[in-house]
């Protein structure tokens, strides 16, 4: 057993160095080749501005929004027609024209709707006197004598509001003819009323305007005034179911003080 022990121990070194170096040589080296970076490609689907001349390739800037989806806006215009103006005719600017006044009168039959005596039943009484008829009867007496679309209320102003009150100019036009001018007026007492102080006026511009055509014209003559009120209306003391507050008010001799008002004794 030494003897062999003695034999491998024997070996000359440079037959031990000899096998040791093969057993490195025996394991190989790896190596990686380096790596190269790769830039990424864009594809471009439209360039907004001109590629460099050197490489024409690269997209120098992206496409914005704008760019990509080009939508044209159309800006509303005023025309210079109606829209709904006939064929081959020139609309009336109602607002500064004064086209069929005065050139003849209406005919006799409606003539005799417009002049005809109001009906007594008709007038209505305020609590002050003041008699009136109601709006709508104006538009009634109106359709009757020129029927339903024949007549109309073109404005001839703007809009003029005043810390109190709000008026208005109005043209009537009956026929396609201008036939009266006349400023509506209506007072306000907040400012979230103006819209409605505004159609008030215009109401208040067709009474005015019907005065010319002869429509309730009593109602402006100061003796048919007394004598309607002496033979249809009374005054009368009146106090209030709340506050007690007595006071004079008128009111037709066919009808009675609503509450809060209590009739106490006649005037």
């Amino acid at each position: 057993m030494f003897a062999a022990r003695r034999a491998l121990l024997g070996v000359p070194a440079s037959a031990r160095l000899f096998s040791v170096s093969s057993a490195r040589l025996a394991i190989p080296a790896i190596t990686y080749p380096k790596a190269r970076s790769v830039a990424p490609k864009t594809t471009a689907r439209a360039a907004t501005s001109k590629a460099g001349q050197g490489n024409p390739g690269i997209v120098e800037a992206y496409p914005t929004t704008a760019d990509e989806a080009n939508v044209q806006i159309a800006e509303a215009t005023e025309t210079g027609e109606l829209p709904d103006a006939p064929p081959g005719s020139t609309p009336t600017d109602w607002y500064t024209s004064y086209h069929g006044l005065s050139t003849q009168p209406f005919p006799k039959e409606i003539a005799d709707i417009l002049m005809a005596p109001i009906d007594p039943l008709d007038v209505e009484l305020k609590p002050d006197g003041l008699l009136y008829l109601p709006e709508i009867k104006y538009r009634r007496i109106l359709n009757r004598a020129f029927g339903p679309g024949g007549w109309g209320l073109a404005p001839r102003s703007g809009i003029n509001v005043s810390p109190k009150t709000v008026s208005r100019e109005y043209a009537l036009v009956c026929l396609g003819r201008l036939v009266a001018i006349a400023r509506g007026e209506q007072e306000y007492f907040d400012p979230e009323g103006i819209a409605t102080a505004t159609e008030a006026a215009k109401s208040n511009a067709l009474m005015r305007c019907c005065k010319d055509l002869g429509i309730a014209s009593e109602l402006w003559d100061p003796r048919f005034i007394r004598e309607y009120k002496a033979k249809y209306c009374v005054e009368a003391f009146v106090e209030h179911a709340v506050s007690k507050k007595v006071q004079k008010r008128w009111r037709r001799k066919d009808g009675k003080f609503e509450y809060p008002f209590k009739e106490s004794r006649s005037a």
